[in-house]
């Protein structure tokens, strides 16, 4: 029986049209599925589930494909709308304002911040959500990993990230997906466009111990805050509002290590988790 290519549904959502538009650009070059792979450094299967929708545009391949096929930033403007959709709704807006932001500021208690993460620690932090199937969790990542290109432009915004200590002393994933976690923490600590702070335990309770807070400052001057608990987030845009969390934020900041003292305390805990066969610093 002659294979048949399943039928395509490309209006049903941005993620949709993407594997549409790559299906037609693919069949009007003549190019079969382990041709185009081999163009686009890619594999059969991935390009196979791209195009059914089943699987988010793994980050590097928007590009590729406008190279392959001459589109002009087309593919590239379809997956910064398709990548959206991998995010619950009361997220889409947070995301919106993180693209346009020049500061971003954040504390995290419990995980590494996402636009500091690996892909293996972040495979391993969504692997603990137990309902999430293989091909959801691998979109996620997918997503996730696609916001690390901020930090990346050519004219980045200033990113101030806060992290508890109890995040460098517990293990996520194996001891070297965390050691090498912890070794890209290091690498942000202190540069132009980037600064973390660790908030150490001897500095005791804090209101902010409880969930994860961003503030992000726009090129208007304005600022908005987004409050995230375990199952629930919350964005704020009224100006007052939005004080109170900055407050928070500056009282948390005050009582946090200096980069210097961070990074101290980042290669302490790097001890940890450093593989047997790695030298001594």
């Amino acid at each position: 029986m002659a294979f048949k290519p399943q039928t395509l549904t490309p209006y049903l959502s941005a993620r949709h049209y993407f594997g549409a538009e790559q299906r037609r650009h693919r069949e009007s070059a003549g190019l079969s599925l382990v041709q185009l792979a081999g163009i686009v450094n890619s594999s059969k299967s991935t390009l196979a589930r791209v195009e059914t929708a089943e699987l988010m545009p793994p980050p590097d391949l928007p590009d590729r494909l406008d190279a392959a096929f001459g589109a002009d930033k087309h593919f590239h403007g379809l997956y910064e709308l398709a990548k959206r959709e991998a995010h619950p709704d009361q997220y889409r807006r947070f995301m919106d304002f993180e693209a346009q932001a020049e500061v971003i500021e954040n504390y995290e208690p419990q995980v590494i911040p996402g636009l500091l993460q690996t892909k293996e620690y972040a495979q391993a932090q969504l692997s603990l959500q137990e309902e999430l199937t293989r091909e959801k969790a691998e979109e996620l990542v997918n997503a996730r990993m696609s916001r690390h290109g901020r930090l990346r432009e050519a004219q980045p915004p200033l990113y101030w990230a806060i992290i508890d200590e109890s995040v460098l002393r517990r293990q996520m994933g194996s001891r070297e997906c965390t050691y090498k976690q912890l070794a890209r923490l290091l690498e942000q600590v202190d540069t132009p466009d980037s600064k973390v702070q660790v908030m150490p335990f001897s500095a005791g309770p804090h209101y902010l111990m409880g969930g994860a807070l961003t503030l992000l400052t726009l090129h208007s001057g304005s600022t908005v805050a987004y409050e995230e608990g375990i199952e629930v987030g919350h964005l704020y845009e009224d100006r007052d509002l939005v004080k109170r969390w900055r407050r928070r934020y500056e009282a948390l900041r005050a009582n946090a290590l200096p980069p210097a003292a961070s990074a101290e305390l980042i290669r302490d805990a790097m001890e940890d988790y450093k593989p047997c066969d790695t030298p001594p610093s």
